[in-house]
């Protein structure tokens, strides 16, 4: 298969979506830090680059946090031949193949919540080289973790207040508020 890769910007101007047509993993990864990608191969050799600051997978895409100092210019064509190759050499985001999330738990609220994070705002968040995960709902309050370039991302508060809790205050009428667990 012969491997393609393409880049998006994200609202995020310190992350970058690199999009190739090929299924990288089922669900998410997020590598906020060098340390964290010691069982992600994919990962730890990104972090090999002195200018990446974070590394984050969903379904065919990777999104590539790098240094303030940085600049995209510089890097873009150095990461989407690196990003190729790894994909040509079957290069896995996970030395062990992880489960697939997607049995929600808890009370029925619970489960509306988590349904419509699943089905609603997961795919938009991803389109902007993000991931949501659902934590916590307590007496009207979901506790929700923003992951990829929503991390950090200056429209993320955004995002989570005018898009993610009117969402939810529309569809499940207990939920009260929305708040991110900070990572």
């Amino acid at each position: 298969m012969n491997i393609n890769v393409y880049t998006e910007s994200t609202p995020n101007p310190a992350t970058m979506k690199f999009i190739v047509n090929k299924l990288l993993i089922n669900g998410s990864a997020d590598f906020a830090t060098k340390e964290s990608a010691e069982k992600s191969p994919f990962a730890k050799e990104l972090f090999k680059f002195s200018f990446v600051n974070g590394v984050f997978f969903a379904s065919n895409f990777v999104t590539i946090t790098k240094f303030e100092e940085d600049n995209w210019d510089d890097l873009l064509p150095i990461l989407k031949e690196f990003v190729k190759g790894a994909v040509e050499s079957e290069l896995k985001v996970h030395e062990e193949e992880q489960e697939e999330a997607g049995n929600f738990e808890g009370s029925e609220t619970e489960v509306k919540i988590q349904q419509i994070l699943h089905d609603y705002v997961r795919p938009a968040v991803e389109q902007d080289g993000g991931a949501i995960s659902y934590k916590s709902y307590d007496a009207g309050v979901v506790t929700v973790e923003l992951r990829g370039s929503c991390s950090g991302c200056p429209s993320s508060v955004v995002t989570l207040k005018a898009g993610i809790e009117n969402l939810l205050k529309r569809m499940v009428p207990e939920v009260t508020e929305v708040v991110s667990e900070a990572m």
